[in-house]
């Protein structure tokens, strides 16, 4: 059994994506306390790996603990040498239990260097890629996660998990909506299970509808496990309410804001404790803040405060009464 049937040994399973200034070490350790199955790096840029000394900070982006595996380390590059020599160092330094190949990024920046969603256009480089990494790193499963297509007149998602699939890969990830979509409208889960369908390595779905429980669109569709993102966001705990309505009990309730507030406390104590900054980490604090009373205005308040004490003190005077 290899590293990626591991994770799908006791039935479907729950990631955590990598979202770039998001899935940092720490963020990934709630979400691993609150049941996530696996989790995913922030992307790193094949250059950066194989320029990067060992003493660079570059290598925070890549942190984990023992109790965060199953992890994966997701690169982004165009050139399949690059990624290929990439992925080796990946894997002889971080030691990750997987390599995920980024296929879906949107950023501009990540696009006008031919990577990320730019490869759901050069399909034939997008083979080169995966199989040079697949041989550079013959000990790792490789894994791919992409997007649908460029437009809705480009639907690419069905001929690249057959091209993945000949080409070695052990896993895909979906993101059901385009290039051009961004992160508005509904994800295609349709098209999920279209493709789950049609290749027999598992087929992970990404992208929500409106409306509609994750565990039901999980469902219907056929995918092997559902990669949680931006709604993870602030809300760690909502694996373990995934969690709870797969096995088919009621999901426990939400925090209330004394819970998400401590949550939000320690996340930055970890942060500043790693060496950032309050004014750094801002953004990333701010979603546990979502559903409480007042939360605008305490967001705005929360970008005068300089230290830690003051994020404490700043806290401390939420009145939390319903």
């Amino acid at each position: 059994m290899n590293r990626i049937d591991d994770i799908f040994a006791r039935g479907r399973a729950l990631f955590l994506a990598p979202m770039a200034g998001f899935s940092d070490c720490a963020f990934r350790a709630l979400c691993k306390e609150e049941g996530a199955d696996a989790l995913v790096s922030e992307f790193v840029m094949a250059n950066a790996v194989l320029e990067a000394p060992d003493s660079s900070r570059f290598w925070r982006t890549l942190d984990f603990d023992e109790a965060q595996r199953p992890f994966g380390a997701q690169l982004f590059g165009a050139d399949p040498l690059l990624l290929a020599a990439a992925a080796r160092r990946l894997a002889d330094k971080v030691r990750p239990d997987f390599i995920d190949l980024n296929c879906g990024c949107p950023a501009p920046r990540i696009v006008d260097q031919c990577a990320g969603s730019a490869l759901l256009k050069d399909l034939p480089r997008t083979a080169a890629i995966l199989r040079a990494v697949v041989r550079a790193v013959p000990e790792l499963p490789v894994t791919l996660k992409m997007r649908s297509g460029w437009d809705a007149g480009h639907i690419v998602a069905p001929e690249l998990a057959r091209i993945a699939q000949a080409e070695g890969a052990a896993m895909i990830t979906l993101h059901a909506r385009t290039r051009e979509q961004g992160y508005g409208g509904d994800a295609d889960w349709g098209l999920i299970g279209r493709v789950a369908a049609s290749v027999k390595i598992p087929v992970v779905g990404n992208g929500l509808v409106r409306g509609v429980s994750a565990v039901q669109l999980l469902r219907s569709s056929g995918a092997a496990g559902l990669m949680v993102g931006r709604a993870a966001l602030g809300r760690p705990w909502l694996f373990r309410a995934l969690k709870a309505e797969l096995a088919g009990e009621p999901p426990p309730a939400e925090p209330e804001a004394a819970k998400r507030l401590a949550t939000m406390l320690r996340y930055a104590e970890t942060l500043l404790g790693q060496g950032e900054d309050l004014p750094g980490i801002r953004a990333r604090l701010k979603p546990f803040t979502e559903g409480i009373a007042g939360a605008r205005q305490l967001r705005a308040r929360m970008d005068a405060v300089a230290s830690l004490g003051g994020l404490r003190e700043l806290v401390g005077s939420v009145s939390l009464a319903p």
